[in-house]
């Protein structure tokens, strides 16, 4: 059964073709471009967005040369829209998960963060989705629906008006396991009366399309994050990846009991399979590929691929928190801001690469520790993203995080995923573990430091982190 994966991303689409003999056999990437606003505000272009999909697609698909038996989407997850049903046609901009401008709805809501976080495994912050749909409503736009990305593009291939269980599970507006949206949830957000979508399975077909080709049937859809975690066969309680991305974004599998994390950490559902739910618990890291490129902007690094030949093999002291975009989990504060610490005229620019990645190592450290409090302790971390190219940052990783860290061999996890997904409801009758492709690690790296070493870095970073949001909480 060969099947097109989309894998529609915050910076660019990727659609891949794979063939269960021949692996990938057609690949196509479109970037797309975010739109950075004062405020906090992230935008994308619902067309740019539709285009790139289209694009990607079609292009696998021709280069591929064969027939395809289904095809997948992923996701971003998060980002929302409004647009009107009847026509298709959008009627706002694409709100982007990064974007920060439900803060102060947020705020008015914080009596109501326990009971939210009990009943839906998520923290009350502008990341998740309703509370972007209510500042859509109450700023935007009130005709039409107002819906995630994953709905719209949905709705252009297929005419269906569904979303998946991972994505709804990322809402704030079902309950952690839920099948419908919640009314009580919904009238929290304002958006009581709202026409949202169907909440289907990750292994059911959602509709047909002839956007790729002759009609075939669309199923396996599913945000990125689970379908990374899919593809990378963390299929156990314990089992964890990190995409390095954009973000750095770390989920471990819970099994099938949802856990309810008391560190400031995420649950959602890893996928719905005949019918039963696997959880994971999740955490963010806001910049991680974007902090290498603000390296690239200020001069500091031509761009990524210089990174490793630049970084210094010792810090030298200096330590770097690149909360560029804020802190996510655990901490979940917005207007920290980064901080380099420890330079002097002696400092050159491999000690602030150096500094810079040891920071990114540092935030997935932190939420390593955070998932072991209320979930089985992570014995190895897999890694996917275009970061995992860089050695010394995946060294930081397992010298910080003191456990092996094994690379995924391919750079199209999400897709891999969707694309396993997408077999799966071509053939329900097959397990997860028969349509996930068995895999070795391109590249292992084990822990150099010395355990002192790592609890002697941390600390000093973790205290040097709290400095970032010390005004914010004075």
């Amino acid at each position: 059964m060969t099947v097109l994966a989309i894998d529609q991303g915050t910076s660019g689409t990727k659609a891949i073709v794979v063939d269960p003999e021949d692996g990938v056999v057609g690949l196509a990437e479109v970037p797309v471009q975010p739109r950075y606003l004062d405020g906090g505000g992230v935008e994308q272009d619902p067309a740019e967005l539709l285009e790139s999909v289209l694009g990607a697609g079609r292009a696998a698909v021709e280069q591929a040369g064969r027939p395809i038996a289904a095809v997948s989407l992923a996701n971003q997850g998060e980002t929302v829209l409004a647009w009107d049903p009847r026509t298709g046609r959008p009627l706002t901009q694409a709100i982007v998960w990064q974007d920060r401008r439900a803060e102060a709805l947020c705020g008015e809501l914080a009596g109501h963060s326990d009971m939210i976080a009990a009943r839906t495994g998520l923290v009350l912050d502008p990341y998740f989705s309703a509370p972007k749909m209510a500042w859509l409503r109450r700023n935007v736009e009130s005709a039409g629906v107002v819906t995630t990305s994953d709905t719209w593009l949905l709705h252009q291939l297929t005419g269906e008006f569904v979303t998946d269980a991972t994505t709804a599970s990322r809402s704030a507006a079902v309950e952690l396991g839920g099948r419908e949206w919640s009314p009580e949830l919904l009238a929290l957000f304002g958006l009581t009366g709202e026409h949202l979508p169907r909440i289907a399975a990750n292994d059911e077909i959602i509709g047909t399309t002839s956007a790729f080709g002759p009609d075939v049937p669309v199923g396996g859809i599913v945000v990125d994050q689970q379908a990374a975690l899919l593809a990378e066969a963390c299929f156990e309680p314990g089992m964890a990846k990190c995409t390095f991305g954009t973000g750095a974004f770390l989920l471990s599998n819970t099994g099938n009991t949802p856990v309810r994390s008391t560190t400031g950490l995420t649950s959602s559902v890893a996928w719905r399979i005949a019918g039963l739910d696997s959880y994971c618990i999740d955490g963010q890291v806001y910049t991680a590929a974007s902090a290498v490129k603000w390296l690239a902007s200020l001069g500091v690094i031509s761009g990524a691929a210089e990174m490793d030949a630049i970084a210094e093999s010792d810090n030298a002291g200096v330590l770097c928190v690149p909360a560029l975009a804020g802190l996510a989990a655990p901490w979940w504060k917005s207007q920290a801001t980064a901080t380099i610490s420890g330079m002097s005229l002696s400092t050159g620019r491999g000690h602030i690469v150096l500094a810079v990645l040891q920071g990114i190592a540092a935030q997935v450290a932190e939420l390593v520790s955070a998932i072991g409090t209320d979930a089985p302790a992570l014995t190895r971390l897999r890694a996917d993203g275009g970061l995992t190219q860089s050695t010394v940052l995946m060294q930081a990783c397992a010298d910080i995080l003191q456990v092996p860290v094994d690379v995924y061999p391919s750079a199209h996890a999400t897709a891999l995923g969707a694309a396993a997904l997408a077999r799966l409801s071509l053939a329900p009758d097959q397990s997860v573990a028969d349509v996930v492709a068995d895999w070795a690690p391109s590249a292992t790296y084990e822990p150099r430091w010395r355990p002192a070493r790592a609890i002697e870095f941390r600390s000093a970073w973790r205290e040097l982190a709290e400095t970032t949001y010390h005004q914010e909480i004075s």
